[in-house]
């Protein structure tokens, strides 16, 4: 199903299957839409945390652990937005045999599937053996082929379930616009020769913003396994004699108004402590990204 870019392929597909009552486990850090969307559909997230020991990457037996009754969906995000953290092949298979042996269903996000760091490698739960009965796929060719303001998305799923989401499809929003799906084909059609050469430059600048945010006195940063995200922690300076802010919220505010540096805070994704930042812009921008952030966190560590 061609749906209105990745964010409406997900809304559909919760739409369809979350009523009343159910539940949906969601690994936090997550993307911001993934509650409201639950919530929406009468549905509640359960949360479960991920560790920056691992990556930020969701782990089957932790999954299995917030299983109960209500249960009705996993979603998984890998590559993550907005960790960047990469769930690896088996792993992601151990989550399929849980949702399999739970009887429930795991839609797995891949909108950043193409942009992920060695040693990880581009993988789709859809591949693996017996799968396909109990997954959905969501995909995007937002990121993939740099085409965002296109709107297109696409939904993999049993028939069944995809002649569910086109009664709703068609209901409210009909089709993607038919100039953006031809667009979309040509993309999907040709060469991926842009993808690793895209892939190669977030590599370039993914170095540069962790090693850049890790010079910033009380600042710890995971390396990032997907996507263009880099993930923060500033705890320290919301706590104690460091302390600038009640919130990350307050401090991404104070970081706007004092440095015109625009961030999201780690409150959004359910992970208060963190900042997020995007290296999908120039190397100049980061470059000035990460002086003001220096000046701005020294200055406050002088003060302190």
């Amino acid at each position: 199903m061609v749906n209105v870019g990745g964010k409406h392929a997900i809304f559909n597909s919760v739409c369809v299957l979350i009523q009343n009552g159910d539940e949906v486990i969601l690994p936090a850090p997550y993307w911001v839409s993934f509650p409201d969307m639950i919530k929406y559909a009468g549905g509640t997230p359960a949360i479960v945390r991920t560790r920056p020991e691992d990556g930020f990457a969701a782990k089957a037996a932790d999954i299995e652990k917030a299983i109960n009754p209500k249960t009705k969906m996993v979603i998984i995000n890998s590559p993550s937005n907005p960790t960047g953290g990469v769930v690896d092949g088996d792993e992601f298979e151990r989550i399929l045999a849980v949702c399999k042996k739970h009887n429930i269903w795991l839609l797995a996000d891949e909108c950043y599937s193409h942009f992920v760091y060695e040693p990880h490698k581009p993988f789709s739960i859809a591949s693996a053996k017996d799968s396909k009965d109990r997954v959905i796929v969501v995909g995007s060719v937002s990121k993939t082929f740099a085409m965002t303001g296109w709107r297109i998305g696409y939904t993999l799923a049993p028939e069944p379930l995809i002649q569910a989401i086109i009664k709703i499809q068609s209901q409210s929003t009909s089709n993607p616009a038919s100039i953006a799906q031809y667009a979309a084909l040509e993309a999907m059609r040709g060469s991926m020769d842009s993808v690793p050469v895209m892939l190669a430059e977030y590599s370039r600048r993914r170095k540069r913003m962790i090693e850049g945010l890790r010079e910033i006195p009380g600042v710890t940063c995971e390396w990032p396994g997907g996507a263009f995200y880099a993930f923060p922690n500033v705890s320290t300076y919301l706590a104690g004699r460091n302390a600038l802010a009640n919130s990350c919220t307050d401090l991404a505010r104070d970081l706007l108004e004092k440095t015109h540096v625009a961030l999201v805070p780690g409150e959004a994704f359910g992970a208060p402590g963190y900042l997020r930042l995007s290296y999908a812009t120039s190397m100049d921008r980061i470059e000035e990204g990460l002086r003001r952030l220096t000046k701005f966190f020294t200055r406050a560590e002088a003060a302190c």
